[in-house]
């Protein structure tokens, strides 16, 4: 597995193309960028500049959480334009589910879909989500939510979606 990821690695640096993102990017052209983990980079929404130039930062799938009412529907056109892989999971705090939260880590766990770009609006949404995927890997829910808020997790709504996903109560009141 390691000789297979090597040459997947070497022909592509051999082509001249990325085999990371970038580490950091003009916050004017990705808001709240991090790369989260190797081959993982979470952000807001791409400026329309930079969406059109994420291949060329290395990407090949790009995840993206806005709903259709944020406008999300134009995105698909530009990242497959450009022979990228998109996957579409919208997600509000209300509608956040153990489904899109597997939806997403399937393409996250996927070597064959990195680098990933996991982003919506503002990462506040991405914050969540990983907040999940962390806690479904064994992470308690504190550790969760802190790696939930590294990547973003900002807004109480979206920190109560969390708990309710995974069951746990809300924490009391100060």
């Amino acid at each position: 597995m390691h000789v297979v990821l090597l040459v997947v690695a070497l022909v592509a640096a051999a082509a001249g193309m990325p085999t990371e993102p970038p580490p950091a990017v003009a916050p004017a052209s990705i808001p709240n960028y991090r790369l989260l983990q190797p081959g993982l980079a979470t952000a807001g929404q791409p400026a329309p500049d930079a969406l059109a130039k994420l291949k060329d930062m290395g990407f090949r799938t790009v995840v993206n959480l806005r709903t259709e009412q944020e406008g999300a529907a134009g995105e698909r056109a530009v990242v497959e334009g450009q022979g990228l892989r998109y996957v579409w999971v919208p997600v509000t705090a209300e509608s956040l589910s153990v489904a899109d939260v597997e939806a997403v880590e399937k393409v996250v766990h996927d070597s064959s879909s990195g680098p990933v770009l996991l982003h919506c609006a503002s990462s506040n949404r991405v914050g969540a989500v990983w907040a999940l995927i962390q806690a479904r890997e064994g992470k308690t829910l504190d550790e969760a939510l802190a790696a939930g808020r590294e990547a973003g997790l900002r807004s109480p709504q979206l920190e109560a979606a969390v708990r309710r996903v995974l069951g746990s109560p809300a924490p009391p009141a100060p």
